[in-house]
């Protein structure tokens, strides 16, 4: 309880001081207050003055602060819509190549059915005629789709916090970013986006795989998912996934390290620099997509065999392909991908681990390099602030 003479001396003390000068700071306590404008004004300064301070007061504190706008978040969609068309363009186009390569991959080499390029698109044709070629392609854009809109969306924001985390080490406030920092943001897209979707991708490979002779057929990309879930159990989608997680690092990241890299050593050289400044052209965007490819999947594909074949196993009714039409029961069985290299090695040699490297080769440079153009241009278009190089 504080008592009547003690309230009143106060009051005094208070009355007696003098008002304090603006921008004071006084303490009360463990409170620290900022006076930059009195709250009470005496009889030299007017109400209104008062209120004029208060209104300065708090513009000046909330000058720096920004609320999300709808202009932010249509920029965010605007994004992933390019992302998106990107990885769907480019699939589509290559969409033969990509379903011969992974006949390639996991036909039984007992009784292959496909010796090369040029004959498995022939074999293909022949038997299946013009929708052989995009068997597996829908649920490929699906999943591509999606995949690739969160990978480039990824890559910008993995881009903009791997160079902020690094600029505040001492000595490198105004650093850029280097080929290794890409490889890092590169690598974390490509994990991002290829965890969110492997399901799909592993259901595309089954897919893909079946023809016409198949004992049993999925009838689509649900049909498939509920039939495997069934059969298999509902970790049998994510067969394979430890291959793809590693054999991303290499594969994204080196894809977007090597096109990024290129494109500021194309930009900063004398002999290839653009007149006033301009953006590089379509085709040089085209090449350094190309070289990034082609890096890329040349490091990564013995992971992308070993996954393929992962994911066949423990098919029930497997894809005559699978079974050398009818010569086998059933795919080699794998404990795991280290098991999968021992066996894939020791019954077909080293040279198993590259078995459709050739239309690989062939598909994944205009692929790579249509994605990469399709999106700066979509960005273009639909006029999105944030690039893949800031």
């Amino acid at each position: 309880m504080v008592s009547q003479t003690d309230g009143s001396s106060r009051l005094k003390k208070y009355g007696e001081q003098k008002p304090s000068d603006p921008g004071a700071v006084v303490t009360q306590g463990n409170t620290v207050y900022c006076q930059t404008s009195p709250l009470y004004v005496d009889d030299k300064q007017s109400a209104a003055g008062a209120l004029v301070s208060l209104a300065e007061d708090a513009r000046l504190a909330t000058k720096d602060v920004k609320a999300p706008t709808s202009n932010a978040i249509l920029t965010v969609c605007k994004s992933l819509i390019a992302g998106g068309v990107a990885g769907g363009v480019s699939r589509t186009a290559v969409a033969p190549l990509e379903r011969l390569k992974i006949l390639l991959q996991v036909q039984n080499p007992f009784n292959p059915k496909y010796s090369g390029t040029i004959q498995g698109l022939k074999s293909i044709w022949k038997s299946e005629g013009l929708p052989g070629f995009f068997k597996g392609n829908g649920t490929n854009c699906a999943r591509i789709i999606p995949n690739s809109a969160v990978k480039f969306y990824s890559y910008e924001q993995a881009s903009n916090i791997i160079l902020w985390t690094y600029r505040q080490q001492k000595g490198q406030e105004n650093a850029e970013l280097t080929p290794l920092l890409r490889l890092g943001a590169g690598a974390c897209a490509g994990i991002i986006a290829m965890s969110a979707t492997y399901p799909m991708d592993m259901v595309r490979g089954r897919l893909t795989v079946q023809t016409e002779d198949s004992p049993h057929r999925y009838r689509g990309m649900f049909h498939a998912f509920r039939t495997i879930i069934k059969e298999e159990g509902a970790r049998a989608v994510y067969k394979g996934w430890l291959p793809s997680v590693i054999g991303v690092i290499p594969y994204v990241g080196l894809n977007f390290a090597v096109y990024e890299t290129l494109k500021d050593w194309v930009m900063k050289s004398p002999t290839f620099q653009p007149d006033d400044g301009a953006e590089l052209g379509v085709v040089t965007k085209l090449a350094c997509g190309a070289a990034a490819g082609t890096v890329g999947q040349t490091v990564a594909y013995p992971l992308d065999v070993v996954r393929r074949r992962m994911q066949m196993v423990g098919w029930k009714d497997a894809s005559s392909i699978i079974t050398a039409d009818g010569q086998v029961k059933a795919p080699v069985q794998y404990t795991g991908m280290v098991d999968a290299f021992r066996k894939t090695v020791k019954n077909e040699g080293i040279g198993a681990l590259y078995k459709g490297l050739v239309p690989n080769s062939v598909k994944v440079v205009p692929s790579i390099a249509l994605a990469f153009v399709t999106y700066e241009v979509m960005k273009d278009l639909l006029g999105v602030e944030i690039r893949i190089s800031d």
